[in-house]
């Protein structure tokens, strides 16, 4: 099972750049880039934070993908 996500078309959408949503959601623009790319699994809290940032819910953000 892996963590999928939409965090870059989301982003993209609001016309936002990593630097600008990393600021917003108080982490660093590696953290943005290394969701985006898959490389890394954000916490609940972060989860959340960037979906409040995005004005999304956390499930248009995150979603499981592949077995159960």
């Amino acid at each position: 099972t892996r963590l999928s996500n939409r965090l870059r078309v989301a982003r993209a959408e609001r016309d936002l750049s990593q630097d600008q949503l990393a600021r917003a959601a108080a982490v660093s623009r590696q953290t943005i880039s290394s969701i985006e790319t898959g490389q890394y699994c954000p916490s609940t809290l972060l989860a959340f934070r960037l979906a409040r940032v995005l004005s999304v819910r956390v499930d248009e953000l995150f979603w499981l993908e592949g077995d159960a």
